[in-house]
């Protein structure tokens, strides 16, 4: 199939359903935050209607994978292999950031993996930070504090704005420190079908427009983040 005939094959699909975890500011259920304005600037100009399906992030993978859902939000490249495939374009980047006592020495990427970790359920963080052999997994957030507090991990990992929102939390917000690690850039995962293909496709064709126009950069300014395509 030529990219033309792609191109109108995702167009005439009329819709495009997109899975994600409800993330404050980024994906809210109610259809608010940064990357739903972004994949509305993407695909409605190109006729296709965003459907949104808040769930928990695993579930919003096996809900591609079955073909219930096109793609889902916030995926690191090539983070799963089996029955997706990722677009040539990141949509936004995650500035992932250790949370610890800030009695505990400052770790660096080169130092991180001589701690215990942790992390939501999920995430994979092992896959893109050197040398991980200490690391549990959470299903949850709401007791990362406490989990610091009582020694039973050295350091939470996680995006910086959902650090930010678990200090809210805090009695004592000065008792933590938050270190800086990398940025991932953050990516759509498609299903590996006729019609996540031409979604995807769409997808690409989409962001090499906007980015080069850059239509873009207001929505970022809109939700004060920073710009990923510098």
């Amino acid at each position: 199939m030529s990219v033309a005939s792609t191109l109108a094959s995702a167009v005439e699909l009329g819709q495009v359903r997109i899975a994600a975890e409800s993330w404050p500011q980024h994906t809210d259920a109610d259809g608010g935050g940064l990357a739903w304005d972004i994949l509305r600037a993407v695909y409605e100009p190109a006729g296709v209607e965003l459907q949104i399906h808040s769930v928990p992030y695993t579930r919003s993978i096996g809900l591609v994978q079955r073909g219930v859902a096109d793609a889902w939000v916030g995926a690191y490249l090539n983070e799963i292999a089996d029955r997706v495939i990722y677009p040539r374009w990141h949509y936004d980047a995650d500035k992932i950031v250790a949370l610890g006592l800030a009695s505990t020495p400052a770790p660096t990427l080169e130092s991180i993996g001589s701690f215990r970790l942790a992390w939501v359920h999920g995430y994979e963080y092992q896959r893109y930070l050197p040398n991980l052999h200490q690391y549990r997994e959470v299903l949850r957030r709401s007791g990362i504090l406490g989990m610091l507090d009582q020694g039973r991990t050295d350091f939470y990992l996680d995006a910086q704005d959902e650090i930010t929102f678990i200090l809210r939390d805090a009695r004592v917000p000065s008792r933590y420190r938050v270190s800086p690690l990398i940025d991932l850039p953050l990516y759509l995962g498609f299903g590996d079908n006729p019609r996540g293909r031409a979604l995807a496709e769409l997808f690409d064709k989409r962001m090499d427009e906007l980015v080069a126009d850059g239509r873009l950069r207001p929505i970022f300014m809109r939700w004060k983040q920073p710009y990923p395509f510098d």
